[in-house]
């Protein structure tokens, strides 16, 4: 089974989606299918309101942070966050769906009929990935972007994602963002026209919704106000 939660979501979307095609080969009843259908959207629905909540919560805390230092000279305040709206919420599944999905999985590579092809197809096939998190460390690549903002390239390396801290030349870092998708654009105001800031970042991965392994070595770009 994949480990970090969008391994889970792309796979059991596939597994879903396809589960039906095979279900009269493999003996898998009619509920078993409609069941990992309904899984998949109510677990993407929750990750998707997970991300959202994520995402407001470290706007927030830029916010919070404007609010008590202040910004540079000649910038112009941040747009205050507001709240997520939540979407309709679809039909509740009892919990436990991988646990679910990897019985029926199980049920099919057991079947005497079962082909590698079909597993493939399933997502059932696959070497398997030892990795050591305690022993993970982001590396951080700037560069600008249109408008002057900077860029922040990473890899996921079957990490949930990472968690970025910014210091805007004051000497103290401020949480940036939770950023679950390569790659990271920095939005923040810029310095006044013609002035010169050196920004620096670090971040750090999270997996299981906690941080994990080591800290990334800091990396500084130098932005220019428009």
């Amino acid at each position: 089974m994949p480990r970090t939660d969008l391994e889970k979501i792309k796979w059991l979307n596939n597994f879903s989606a396809k589960l039906g095609i095979y279900a009269d080969k493999y003996h898998i009843s009619g509920d078993d299918v409609v069941n990992m259908k309904a899984g998949a959207v109510w677990f993407s629905y929750w990750m998707d309101d997970r991300n959202k909540q994520m995402e407001y919560v470290a706007k927030l805390t830029q916010h919070k942070n404007e609010i008590i230092n202040g910004v540079p000279d000649g910038a112009t305040a941040s747009v205050p966050p507001t709240p997520p709206i939540r979407t309709e919420m679809p039909p509740i599944v009892p919990p436990g769906v991988f646990k679910r999905a990897s019985a029926i999985g199980r049920s099919i590579k057991n079947n005497i009929s079962y082909t590698v092809a079909d597993g493939n197809d399933l997502g059932l096939e696959g070497a398997e990935e030892v990795t050591d998190i305690h022993q993970m460390k982001p590396v951080l690549k700037l560069r600008l972007i249109a408008g002057g903002h900077p860029e922040l390239i990473w890899k996921k390396e079957h990490m949930d994602g990472i968690e970025i801290y910014v210091d805007r030349g004051t000497g103290n870092w401020q949480l940036l963002a939770y950023d679950t998708h390569p790659n990271y654009t920095d939005t923040a105001a810029l310095p006044a026209s013609g002035t010169s800031a050196v920004w620096i970042y670090k971040a750090i991965y999270h997996y299981d919704d906690e941080q994990a392994g080591m800290w990334s070595d800091p990396a500084s770009i130098t932005v220019t106000g428009n």
